[in-house]
């Protein structure tokens, strides 16, 4: 298949790129390098059938004549992080909400054989059933989330009234190699592993004994493998572990000291994914357990050599517009 692969610098998306390219299809990537990285696509470089075009979603124009003769579109691309969408929710609506749009008016106008929208499972809000079904009510706590919500209604609407072949697929806390090291306040990984690396107490939020569906980062690419190949459409999927850890288990594979620091309002005690659905309907299943994720991690712990170095104090500077606004 000729594949486009919006955000495919990315952490997932480079991922997926891999794992297409290995399978013998065709790559193009499309990415404005905000935070994707260039040297996440090494091993694609190496392939005759990639190509890579920086250009921003936001600009219909640019992206446009990538659309041509694409039979697999993958859209990844979107921007990331609670704090940053409460501080910026105009980008957010932007890039989310806007560059969406434009990717399924240009895939409207073409062929396509599939897309699959990279959605999150943040939509949920804090759930009221555990492991938490697509039919959940979406409730979401921060501009980060209702934007990602937003981009899988429209992408579920263009299906509908366009007929364009669409899945949605709402990803849960995915980890492993080339997970973002810069910019803000982010994910758990992140933040742990570069704290580890540099021998400092890693920041646990509340007592550690909330529990996050950690799901590896190759089981997610070939969730949207999974997805494009299949003769499914118009529908939402879970992509999760089929389990759940508490953060204190994850600090106990980590082997370090810990300090604890406040724990955030929006944010659910628990996460925890029913993929019920996908495995029955696109045959897809998790393989990569937490213990297994988190050694491949640690392999390639320099990665995060330059990732910041988060502490008790610069997390409460970075985090205070969370507690203003979502602790009311």
């Amino acid at each position: 298949m000729k594949c486009l692969v919006t955000g495919g610098a990315g952490f997932i998306g480079s991922h997926l790129v891999d794992q297409l390219l290995e399978a013998g299809h065709d790559v193009c990537v499309v990415d404005n390098l905000s935070s994707g990285r260039l040297n996440n696509l090494e091993q694609a470089h190496r392939y005759p059938n990639f190509s890579f075009v920086q250009a921003d979603i936001v600009d219909r124009n640019a992206i446009e004549p990538l659309f041509e003769n694409m039979d697999w579109v993958f859209h990844l691309a979107g921007v990331a992080d609670i704090v940053p969408s409460i501080e910026n929710p105009e980008l957010y609506f932007n890039v989310n909400v806007l560059g969406t749009m434009n990717v399924l008016q240009c895939a409207k106008n073409t062929k396509i054989k599939k897309l699959i929208y990279a959605a999150s499972s943040s939509s949920y809000g804090i759930p009221d059933i555990y492991p938490t079904p697509e039919t959940s009510p979406i409730n979401p706590q921060y501009p980060y989330a209702l934007t990602k919500y937003m981009g899988e209604e429209l992408v579920l609407h263009w299906s509908k009234v366009f007929g364009l072949p669409a899945i949605s697929l709402r990803l849960f806390n995915v980890y492993g190699t080339r997970s973002r090291t810069s910019g803000a306040y982010g994910a758990v990984f992140g933040v742990f592993l570069a704290q580890k690396l540099k021998g400092q107490p890693l920041t646990v939020v509340g007592d550690g004994k909330q529990s996050r569906d950690f799901t590896y980062v190759t089981d997610v690419a070939s969730a949207f493998i999974a997805a494009a190949e299949s003769n499914t459409s118009s529908e939402v999927f879970n992509v999760g572990s089929g389990n759940h850890y508490s953060v204190n288990a994850l600090v106990a594979l980590l082997e370090s000291e810990v300090v604890y620091i406040p724990k955030r309002p929006g944010e659910p005690d628990c996460t925890f994914a029913d993929i019920s659905k996908i495995q029955e309907k696109l045959g897809w299943t998790a393989k990569v357990g937490l213990q297994e994720g988190v050694s491949y991690m640690l392999a390639q712990l320099d990665d995060w050599n330059d990732a910041p170095v988060w502490n008790v104090n610069s997390i409460d500077i970075a985090t205070k517009t969370w507690f203003k606004y979502l602790g009311r």
